[in-house]
């Protein structure tokens, strides 16, 4: 019962968490780097909602601990990208290998999870929606850190812009002051399939991790939704016998 009180609350928190970067991405220019707060506090909450094991014996615990620690190296590589200089490109590639890695990862302990749900509940709509939400803000950081990495590798064809990380005091700029919702608007257009043409990647692995994003959000939906359609029909064969049961 404890686990379930934990999982359920890791559902609320990782929700709360997505819907405040998101917000924060709305606030007039120049405050929305306080969604650089938002990501910081994810490796926090995946690991308090995603971290305890799944399972007995020691092979998942070890699992678990395992995915603590990577929460915890995401964090202080999430420091050491966000407080760099924005013309330090070498910077981002720790980031971008481990954020990838969590990301995959607290995706499939979170389908894990809501398998373990016998009852279609709000909370489990919450962790289901939370877990789409997490896929596009962690793709949106990606995109960000492959633009610090290699300016150019998206461009605006409206605005013609040739870096879509925006910032007022130029690449002398901290990654932190640096505004990129464009990029994490990209970011779910792209896991979402819309594609409505006014962003496009133009560079080889800005391509390949575009198609890598629309993928996951297709195999995510497609996941999940199979999940929770066989829980709705699993919930109402028993509501059925129960209620027979109870006739009888």
């Amino acid at each position: 019962m404890a686990r379930n009180n934990q999982r359920h609350l890791g559902y609320r928190l990782l929700l709360a968490n997505c819907l405040t970067v998101i917000a924060c991405l709305m606030l007039p220019l120049g405050m929305r780097q306080l969604s650089a707060l938002g990501y910081l506090s994810l490796p926090w909450v995946l690991s308090f909602g995603l971290g305890a094991p799944l399972e007995s014996g020691r092979w998942s615990l070890q699992r678990s601990r395992v995915y603590r620690l990577l929460a915890l190296l995401t964090f202080a590589s999430s420091m050491g990208w966000y407080f760099t200089g924005a013309n330090a490109n070498q910077a981002g590639f720790p980031l971008l290998f481990v954020w990838t890695l969590l990301v995959a990862w607290s995706c499939e302990r979170l389908i894990r999870n809501l398998a373990q749900e016998r009852l279609i509940s709000r909370d489990v709509l919450m962790g289901a929606l939370a877990g789409y939400l997490l896929v596009g803000l962690a793709a949106g950081l990606l995109f960000a850190v492959l633009e610090s990495l290699a300016p150019g590798s998206f461009l605006n064809s409206v605005a013609k812009d040739v870096s879509l990380l925006h910032g007022s005091a130029g690449q002398a700029a901290r990654i932190f002051s640096l505004d990129f919702v464009e990029l994490n608007y990209y970011a779910f257009i792209t896991l979402t399939t819309t594609g409505y043409g006014d962003i496009s990647p133009v560079t080889p692995q800005s391509q390949m991790l575009s198609m890598m994003v629309a993928v996951s959000g297709t195999i995510y939906l497609a996941l999940v939704m199979g999940l929770l359609i066989s829980r709705f029909t699993v919930q109402d064969v028993e509501e059925e016998i129960a209620e027979e049961q109870r006739n009888d």
